[in-house]
């Protein structure tokens, strides 16, 4: 017990000095997205330091961004729909467009007053995804602002919470499987209404009663190459923002952070796509192979 709550007090102090290092850093919201669908719905207020998505009977509500990125770490702060959030969905994603599209996506699935979140995690390569990890947070998403974060290098793609990684998706080209590392992707956020499988398979349904139901948004990073005509420009943060951390090494997690990652994935995890059997009787996905630490 006191190694979990000496753990649990170093996370809040990771968590809480990258609060302090996103504010420093945040962009303007009216600089770096558009409000793209629901009206009235979205909104960009204090300053352009804040956002909100709203979702009622009528529609929901999105926004992507201006650029297009290729390869950076992108950091965003949300406090998600709060009480009894069930059938709805919170989209957080960066994707390309097309058929063959790549995607790296969170995907936050509300629930009935009380009961968690899950967090649902996706990579597609060239229009295939099907790679879904699942997660329950270690505290309540809507209390507070909390820091979810896609990096995303040549050699791998890792999602972390609050600076904590929580999913590994490896580079298995020798494998066969394609990574995305040639299309340029936005970032794109919604909120709506997905009943049909959002909580519990659909059993939930949502209740309109409580609608209008609102997510925030805040303190936005991107150390990134953007891509514009053709041609690539990369943030001077870009490099820095992967040589420097208390997880990882060079292109690697540490052991530190190699620790935290089991403790995520043994305790918090509650699907993987790569240990479903019923879904796979022949066999694990190739990058499956890649995935073990």
């Amino acid at each position: 017990m006191g190694r979990l709550l000496n753990y649990r007090t170093a996370t809040l102090v990771v968590a809480l000095l990258a609060t302090m290092v996103a504010s420093a850093f945040s962009a303007n919201f009216y600089d770096e997205f558009d409000l793209t669908w629901g009206g009235n719905r979205g909104k960009i207020f204090g300053g352009g330091r804040m956002l909100s998505l709203g979702l009622d009977r009528v529609s929901g509500s999105g926004f992507q961004s201006k650029k297009e990125y290729l390869f950076g770490r992108i950091d965003m702060q949300l406090k998600l729909v709060a009480g009894n959030s069930a059938g709805t969905v919170t989209a957080y994603y960066l994707s390309s467009q097309g058929p063959t599209h790549d995607e790296i996506d969170f995907e936050f699935l509300g629930n009935e007053t009380g009961q968690p979140y899950v967090l649902h995690t996706n990579v597609f390569t060239q229009g295939k995804g099907n790679r879904e990890q699942q997660f329950y947070l270690w505290f309540d998403p809507t209390k507070n602002f909390h820091t979810y974060s896609i990096v995303w290098r040549p050699q791998h793609i890792i999602f972390l919470v609050d600076s904590v990684p929580i999913r590994v998706f490896k580079n298995a080209e020798q494998l066969g499987v394609p990574f995305p590392k040639s299309q340029p992707m936005r970032i794109y956020s919604s909120l709506w209404n997905a009943d049909d499988w959002a909580t519990r398979g659909g059993l939930v349904k949502t209740d309109w009663s409580k609608a209008p139901f609102t997510a925030y948004y805040r303190n936005f990073n991107a150390a990134a190459c953007t891509v514009s005509s053709g041609s690539s420009f990369c943030d001077p943060k870009f490099k820095s923002s992967f040589t420097n951390g208390d997880w990882q090494v060079g292109n690697e997690l540490n052991a530190f952070g190699r620790r935290r990652l089991r403790w995520v994935q043994r305790y918090f995890m509650i699907y993987n796509y790569c240990a479903d059997l019923k879904r796979f009787p022949q066999g694990f996905p190739p990058e499956c192979r890649s995935s073990r630490l």
